[in-house]
């Protein structure tokens, strides 16, 4: 189905306190204070309350085995629910009416907006099915005009903050994933990434850790100044970023001068990013130190590596002995070898 329902486990816990609720409230008020009522009437109230209790405690308890469309329909079978035990127990009055505020807050809060839009259609409908049978047509237009328009405006309020919320929610997590100077993602999203990516790696979908270390950063620093080793750290990584054109590659700065990329390819296609990679850093203009150069070290699951850790340190290996070999190369993790300089 192609909505999508936000935060289960908050759902589940919305749903679960309604029914825990509703079911004894319903009993109270429609069983215990109508034992007079005609006895079909009562039973049906009391084994309503009961069904709902159930339901309540398995979705508190075991909300795994609800199935997915539950939650989907839960506002519509909520407000269905209402309008019947109002008409039931005969009560157009106000108070029984802000049980609609339930469905419409769980819509609001968990589902889309064509579902939030049908939850209010809803709604509107089963009050005007309790109000105009029993209240007199005048007062029952004027409340009905009154839920409809306070449970819209409500709806536009929650899903309003909503939005804004998961707004502020996307800002913070890009801060907290990414490296506020090149704007490459940083060490906690790249640890969090490689585990996940090497553990789907394998034969037919090879995974490159590329590492790359700026050579002689320092001296660009203490010769040109801080502001000129920002300026080059910024030029390798938009550079990483133009040679990594997949979306599944990731470009991370892993602090000071050093960078990782994971991506999806062989060693063949590793190898061709790092030349493309340098190509482009070496075209860079703007740079009072001239583009930097790179020492590279390359090592790709399943052929060096088949753990994460595994691969970090043999990339590791392989770019310390670039820059053992006279930096400004790439070396590819053992057993494949060196590749020739390309700076």
């Amino acid at each position: 189905m192609a909505h999508q329902l936000r935060d289960m486990h908050g759902a589940a816990r919305a749903v679960a306190y309604l029914m825990l609720a509703a079911g004894p409230y319903n009993f109270v008020t429609g069983v215990l204070m109508k034992l007079g009522d005609p006895l079909p009437e009562v039973i049906g109230l009391a084994l309503t309350s009961i069904v709902l209790f159930i339901v309540g405690l398995i979705c508190l308890r075991r909300p795994e085995t609800m199935p997915r469309l539950f939650w989907l329909l839960m506002p519509f079978l909520g407000a269905g629910v209402i309008s019947a035990l109002n008409i039931a127990t005969r009560d157009a009055t106000m108070g029984p009416q802000l049980f609609y505020l339930w469905p419409l807050l769980y819509a609001a809060m968990f589902l889309d907006r064509r579902i939030i839009t049908l939850t209010v259609v809803q709604i509107s409908a089963g009050h005007a099915l309790t109000a105009f049978q029993f209240q007199e047509s005048g007062q029952a237009l004027l409340d009905w005009i009154a839920i409809t328009v306070a449970m819209s405006m409500t709806a536009v309020v929650v899903v309003g903050l909503r939005e804004r919320n998961d707004r502020l929610h996307g800002v913070l997590e890009a801060q907290a994933t990414s490296d506020s100077l090149t704007g490459a993602a940083n060490r906690r999203a790249f640890d969090a990434e490689i585990s996940h990516a090497v553990a789907v790696a394998g034969p037919d979908d090879p995974l490159a850790l590329v590492m790359i270390d700026v050579d002689h950063f320092k001296r660009i620093n203490d010769t040109w100044g801080h502001a000129v080793g920002d300026l080059a750290l910024r030029t390798v990584a938009d550079a990483l970023r133009d040679a990594a054109e997949d979306r599944r590659h990731m470009v991370a700065r892993l602090g000071g001068d050093e960078f990782a990329v994971l991506l999806r390819a062989a060693p063949y296609a590793a190898v061709r990013f790092t030349e493309l990679a340098r190509a482009r850093v070496a075209a860079a203009t703007g740079l009072p130190s001239g583009p930097p150069s790179l020492s590279i070290g390359i090592a790709v699951v399943p052929d060096h590596a088949v753990g994460a850790d595994e691969l970090q340190r043999v990339a590791d290996a392989a770019l310390y002995r670039a820059k053992e070999g006279g930096r400004g190369r790439s070396m590819m993790a053992q057993p494949a070898g060196p590749l020739p300089a390309t700076a």
